[in-house]
């Protein structure tokens, strides 16, 4: 197999403009997280949760960015800090639903407006919000090629 020429494939030169934003995002992103007393894993369960009237273990796995092996741990210590609460589904006795407690709620609402007070500045000096909505949707395509299995 011949090496591509990065200089000429503008699919390739994608690449490194695409992991160095992710990677700017992830530092900025978290160290305000973190300045909020939270972990990222912590902050993404507790936005998922909030407004919302709780998900399942399996919902909330699905919905954050945050592995399964890692989920039960972070739950636990959101428990421990009084700001979830787990109930048994009615109907499924294998499944649990996850809520924010009041406490919880105080601190969604608190820390979620902050961060996005946080966060928009560097979009809004970035991008148009046409040029977000534009992007927005390339990233999603480019997601679901991701999830497809590739064609020989």
């Amino acid at each position: 197999m011949e090496l591509p020429d990065l200089k000429d494939d503008p699919h390739l030169k994608v690449l490194r403009p695409l992991v160095e934003t992710y990677l700017a995002f992830w530092r900025m992103d978290s160290r305000h997280v973190r300045s909020l007393k939270l972990t990222p894993s912590q902050f993404d369960v507790i936005a998922t949760l909030g407004d919302t009237k709780g998900l399942t273990c399996a919902e909330l796995s699905t919905a954050t960015l945050v592995t399964k092996g890692t989920l039960t741990g972070v739950l636990d210590r959101l428990e421990d800090k009084g700001l979830i609460r787990r109930t048994p589904v009615a109907d499924d006795r294998r499944s649990t639903r996850i809520c924010l407690t009041e406490k919880g709620d105080r601190l969604f609402k608190k820390t979620f407006a902050a961060h996005i007070a946080f966060l928009r500045p560097f979009f809004e000096r970035a991008l148009t919000t046409a040029e977000a909505e534009q992007l927005r949707t390339l990233l999603r395509r480019l997601h679901r090629s991701f999830q497809e299995k590739p064609t020989a």
